[in-house]
């Protein structure tokens, strides 16, 4: 008992089946090995009933969707092996077959009301479902199960789910045994006249349909369990109870989920006169006789699912949300929400029809199209699409980006479309920058390919060959950055040797994209050579370093378990740096003790020691700052921000970092980061470099990751002349970063329910965003500022449907919210220390969820019930630490001051 209150402590229903008065008078009985046997001449009559509900996970089944089939069903003994008395024929006919709701309903609510159980499945199918099966019992194991040729495989489900009731084992123990749900673990717990079967479902081995998503926080938990008590008399059934339970919920939002429930039940009413044996020696023999068109077929489930006959073609589905896709549109829920409905109908659609759609759009729309025909991820809809694109045409690069991007947030991402890539980038491609974004594409799918122990595949094998020779065999900068950035996609374990090489002995942009690349891997991957070389980078023993590639050194030496010493003199380094980074390097330390990071203990013992921990030591001046804070905290998902800006000498922006990242309890998705970066611009306003930074070009550009995917960066400019061309001729208006839909939550599961009908869940995610960043500069007014906007959209679908072929019902769940997150960094240098002001934003935000249950008959007949919830979340102004607070009322306390004395 305490056993089974164990395995079933999720599943409140079963509990209470488990606890029932009948489980408590068992008491174990030894030595029957036998199965329940049959009387001769009786014919056994029962009443049968199977029920299927669904509704959320914590509702109560008195509200739920659902059906019930009940029958009566006669059982009588057909032959006994004269040699074993524990093998027999049974015969099992279903008859008087009625379909009704599971809960009552009003005659208005009633989809069967005043329908007859032949209109509801129609004559045909009734005269399939009442045709008799006959099971061979071999110690209370179905050995064998026969039925008629060429019946229908929904009423051969009903039936395998019934005749799967029939087997049971009458002592004790843990077995392996086949029915209805494939080859499962089942345990029996036999007392006195009644038996309790617990199937471990999650061990079943059957043909399974679906896929999951790539990142455990944007995927969904199942928990399944299967209980059937039976009660024993005369040595036959004389009642059985069978529930099976399925839970399913969205790891982001536990709120949101559904269940399914499926009950079964057989009660003996009478024993008659019946007919008597046939005699026989062989099994095959007597099947013969009883009815030659009788066939042996497996009791494991075949796979059956009706087809939609009135749902709208590809072209119809595409015009009825057409005009939700323009790019105005993009960041608004119904976009979202009308990407994800166009994937459903691509994914049941042909090449020929996806080719129809995507020749006969126009420009403005075409991306969004190619966004979700990537998205799809089915063989038709990457043939269509890679025969559309033309890669040697660099007038249709957009396309092709938006293409690339796809595929690199791919939830399931197929060895066949890291194939196809690879071709493509050993082909020709027109435009520079769209060869750079497949490589770097290329290096996310080799990563998500190797999460799911993919990493021997063939294909995965020669990309990764691929970029690593290539990467030593460039000799310009340009093609090893690109090479790099798909390094820092892929997190290959063997590519760290390369990576330590071009971050010690590079400079610019290779150093540093080599060492934020090692920065992304698991702290598990660091070996004691990657923390040597990031030592000396960040203690310059070798050489000088910049201080973007030295205060990523410290970063990865500080969050992967660092040493007492190597806290000590990173301390002990404070104060001997330049004046910038002296104050980064204080307020990192200060970060970390400040949100209890993993090193947070070991830089408290070095504190402790006075020569580390000194006023000289941390009264340092400065603006460049590094802070961490929850955006939200919550019982399934956390999600964190972290800022942190480092500037020159000279008061010119180095560089800017946002991240936000999610976790769970096992789990963690680096949802997003925006790096602005600038150097070299110390002439503009006459000043002097910092050490190491002398001979850096102009430069100033944006690099992103948005789901654990490194996107290609972004460049403002590149060199004084066109510094100089775009500070006169700028707009001020941002440069899009990214703007697009994207696929994040892709679930979908065949579920086989132990009754006979056939489960499906499908939980879809989408996002369309549009990040976009901008940096401005006045000499004029000596003040320089960034702004990141990112504007969102988030739709997820949740859809658990039963289809018995002749009645569906089912739970679709919605939720959906549209917000925008605000990062602006405004700097004033016409003094030392000169004033900073950093403020993240995020604004109202609509957030609706609705909960829709239905049934429904192929007639068109349906009932309907809905509830949902609008809301507005009210905006935040995240507070960062104190000391940037005050900066801030200085910069708009000045602003104010200058604007009111012009005249």
């Amino acid at each position: 008992l305490i056993f089974l209150k164990v395995f079933f402590r999720e599943n409140d229903r079963l509990c209470e089946l488990v606890n029932s008065k009948t489980l408590s008078v068992f008491a174990f009985q030894t030595g029957h090995t036998t199965g329940p046997s049959l009387n001769n001449d009786k014919l056994y009559k029962f009443a049968y009933s199977a029920e299927v509900y669904v509704d959320q996970v914590k509702a109560s089944l008195q509200k739920s969707a659902g059906y019930r089939i009940s029958s009566g069903v006669d059982v009588n003994l057909l032959w006994r092996n004269p040699d074993n008395d524990d093998d027999q024929l049974i015969k099992i006919t279903i008859r008087d077959v009625q379909v009704e709701n599971v809960n009552e309903r009003p005659a208005a609510k009633n989809i069967f009301k005043g329908k007859s159980t032949e209109k509801i499945i129609g004559k045909e199918y009734l005269e399939a479902l009442q045709r008799p099966i006959v099971l061979e019992l071999v110690r209370g194991k179905v050995k064998n199960f026969y039925s008629h040729q060429n019946e229908p495989g929904f009423t051969q489900n009903i039936k395998r789910g019934l005749a799967s009731l029939f087997q049971l084992q009458l002592h004790s123990g843990a077995t392996r045994e086949v029915d209805i749900s494939g080859k499962c673990n089942t345990t029996y717990h036999v007392r006195q006249d009644q038996v309790t079967k617990i199937k471990a479902l999650d061990s079943c081995e059957i043909e399974k349909q679906g896929f999951t998503s790539h990142n455990q926080i944007l995927d969904v938990s199942t928990k399944a369990a299967s209980a059937t008590i039976y009660v024993l008399e005369d040595g036959f059934i004389k009642s059985i109870k069978a529930e099976e339970n399925y839970a399913l919920l969205l790891n982001s939002r536990r709120k949101t989920g559904a269940k399914i429930v499926s009950k079964q039940r057989l009660e003996l009413k009478s024993v008659q006169a019946g007919p008597g044996l046939i005699a026989g020696k062989q099994v095959a023999s007597v099947i013969k006789t009883l009815d030659s068109s009788y066939v042996a077929v497996p009791l494991v489930a075949e796979p059956v699912k009706s087809e939609c006959k009135k749902c709208p073609s590809l072209s119809e589905h595409w015009q009825s949300i057409r005009e939700h896709m323009y790019p105005e549109k993009l960041s608004k829920a119904e976009a979202a929400r009308s990407f994800l409905s166009f994937i459903q109908n691509i994914r049941k659609a042909t090449k020929e029809e996806i080719l129809q759609i995507i020749r006969s759009e126009n420009k403005e729309l075409l991306p969004q199209v190619v966004d979700a025909v990537t998205s799809a991820q089915t063989l038709a809809s990457l043939e269509a699409i890679l025969e559309f694109l033309d890669f040697k045409d660099a007038s249709t690069s957009t396309l092709q980006e938006r293409f690339l991007y796809a595929c690199g947030f791919a939830s399931h991402p197929s060895e066949i479309l890291l194939k196809s890539l690879t071709a493509t980038f050993k082909g020709d491609i027109a435009n520079e920058e769209i060869r750079e974004t497949l490589v770097i594409v290329m290096g996310a799918l080799i990563r998500k390919l190797c999460d799911r122990e993919g990493c021997k595949l063939p294909a995965v094998v020669e990309a990764k060959r691929l970029i690593l020779s290539r990467l030593e065999k460039a000799k310009k900068d340009d093609n090893v950055r690109m090479y790099l950035l798909a390094l820092k996609n892929a997190l290959l374990p063997e590519a760290i040797p390369l990576l330590l090489k071009y971050a010690e002995s590079e400079e610019g942009h290779i150093s540093n994209v080599a060492a934020t690349a090692l920065q992304r891997y698991d702290p598990s991957f660091l070996t004691k050579e990657v923390k040597e070389t990031m030592n000396r980078i960040y203690h310059q023993n070798r050489k000088v370093h910049e201080k973007t590639v030295r205060t990523t050194a410290a970063a990865i030496i500080l969050n992967s378990n660092p040493s007492y010493m190597e806290v000590k003199n990173i301390l002990l380094s404070i104060g001997e740096l330049p004046l910038e980074m002296n104050k980064y390097m204080l307020s990192m330390i200060q970060d970390i003790l400040h949100f209890e990071m993993p090193s947070s203990k070991t830089v408290q013992q070095v504190l402790k020691d006075m020569r580390a921990h000194n006023y000289d030591r941390f009264s340092k001046m400065g603006s460049s700052s590094a802070y961490s804070g929850y955006v939200t905290r919550g019982p399934d998902i956390s999600s964190t921000y972290s800022l942190d800006i480092l500037y020159s000498g000279s008061g010119i922006l180095r560089r800017s970092n946002m991240n936000i990242r999610i976790f769970d309890r096992n789990a963690e998705l680096h949802a997003s980061q925006v790096v602005i970066e600038a150097q070299g611009l110390e002439s503009i306003i006459a000043a002097t470099p910092d050490e190491g930074e002398e001979n850096l070009d102009s430069f100033a550009g944006m690099s992103a990751i948005l789901f654990d995917v490194q996107l290609r960066p972004v460049t403002f400019f590149q060199g004084y002349a066109d510094l100089m061309s775009k500070m006169f001729s700028a707009t001020g208006d941002p440069i899009s970063v990214v703007k697009g839909l994207i696929l994040l939550t892709d679930y979908s599961q065949e579920i086989q329910l132990q009754s006979g009908p056939r489960a499906s869940t499908e939980f879809l995610g989408s996002l369309a965003i549009d990040i976009s960043g901008g940096m401005e500069f006045s000499l004029w007014y000596r003040e320089s500022k960034t702004n990141v906007k990112n504007r969102v959209a988030m739709f997820i679908a949740g859809n658990t449907e039963v289809d018995s072929f002749f009645v569906k019902t089912g739970m679709e769940t919605t939720l959906e919210v549209e917000t925008t997150l605000d990062f602006i960094s405004t700097v004033q240098f016409s003094q030392y220390p000169f004033l900073v002001c950093m403020q993240m934003d995020r604004v109202e935000s609509p957030f609706r969820r609705y909960v829709t249950k239905y049934e429904s008959l192929p007639s068109g007949r349906r009932y309907t019930a809905r509830r949902g919830k609008a809301e507005l979340l009210a905006g935040n102004e995240y507070p960062l630490h104190q000391e940037n607070s005050n900066m801030c009322r200085k910069v708009f306390g000045a602003k104010s001051d200058s604007s009111s004395n012009w005249f």
